[in-house]
């Protein structure tokens, strides 16, 4: 098992009220797949700097922490990208957290 940050921006245009109902969908689709969740920081929407498409103008941040095999990322990509909820996702290693070191007592 690796450790994964998950980057997701959420296409809610019109139903800001259904993104906690998005959120539960995305962790469920990561357990499924074999992962487990850590942490899931949700941001707030954010309007894109470049707009793509006229239709989705904005979309809700959202930061998820999990571990997962390796063999479960690109599987996971496919199926978010079939996800019409699911604007962009990107996956990267998560950053090892170091423990705090004490400091010396003399």
């Amino acid at each position: 098992m690796k450790k994964y940050e998950g980057l997701f921006i959420l296409n809610m245009a019109g139903r800001e009220e259904g993104v906690k109902e998005a959120i539960d969908k995305v962790v469920a689709e990561i357990t499924a797949a074999g992962g487990k969740v850590e942490t899931i920081q949700k941001m707030d929407k954010r309007n894109f700097a470049r707009v793509r498409n006229r239709k989705v103008t904005s979309g809700f941040y959202v930061n998820i922490i999990f571990d997962a095999p390796e063999a479960a990322i690109a599987p996971l990509r496919a199926k978010f990208a079939l996800n019409e909820e699911v604007f962009r996702v990107m996956f990267t290693a998560a950053p090892k957290v170091s423990a705090p070191v004490a400091p010396a007592t003399a």
